[in-house]
């Protein structure tokens, strides 16, 4: 069970983590929601041009997913959260989520800085424990990614360094509670998805 319930091509093309049973959740309990993760996962490709593109902005990886997901009915949200005690209500407010559909949050990490996974894991925590949502996932850069963005070139390696949100920096903060109970499912995005199309 666990990771072994996604096909083949996720397997062979993503690196993947999870905690908290987030593969079981998702397939008994969330069966559309799965389907289009493994769609949406399945279609992309990872273009030499996208990497290159200038940096600013939402990044055009980060724009793929978003619109991938939002053609399939997710959406971005924001949640107005306030906690209540006797009468005195103090607002808790969490982060936009980038893709949401029916309890399942989904963050994209392309290219920001790392604290950034610091944020997205918080929020995960939090909204679980308000029974806003009932899993988290993340997809992010693969380690493994490093080695194209270095044949790139140094201008490009330099703005992807290891400063950014990569693997290597995620798994520690999951791995040491940042995400609570919240079960979490994380997609590393790998070099065997990279085409070269110029």
């Amino acid at each position: 069970m666990g990771p072994d319930l996604l096909p083949p091509f996720i397997l062979d093309h993503y690196e993947v983590h999870e905690w908290k049973h987030a593969c079981a959740v998702l397939h008994a309990d969330f069966p559309d929601e799965w389907a289009d993760i493994i769609a949406v996962l399945t279609d992309f490709r990872l273009p030499k041009s996208h990497v290159l593109a200038p940096g600013g902005g939402l990044s055009l990886i980060s724009q793929w997913f978003n619109q991938a997901f939002f053609s399939r009915e997710w959406v971005k949200k924001a949640f107005d959260t306030k906690i209540t005690v006797d009468q005195n209500e103090a607002l808790s407010p969490t982060h936009e989520v980038d893709c949401f559909k029916n309890r399942v949050a989904l963050e994209i990490e392309w290219s920001n800085k790392d604290p950034f996974y610091d944020r997205d894991l918080n929020n995960f925590r939090l909204l679980f424990d308000l029974r806003a949502i009932s899993v988290g996932i993340i997809i992010t850069k693969a380690d493994e990614l490093s080695e194209i963005f270095k044949e790139l070139g140094k201008k490009t390696w330099e703005k992807y360094g290891w400063s950014s949100t990569w693997m290597r920096k995620l798994l520690p903060r999951i791995e040491g509670g940042g995400g609570g109970g919240c079960p979490i499912l994380v997609f590393g995005i790998s070099k065997r998805l990279y085409i070269e199309d110029e």
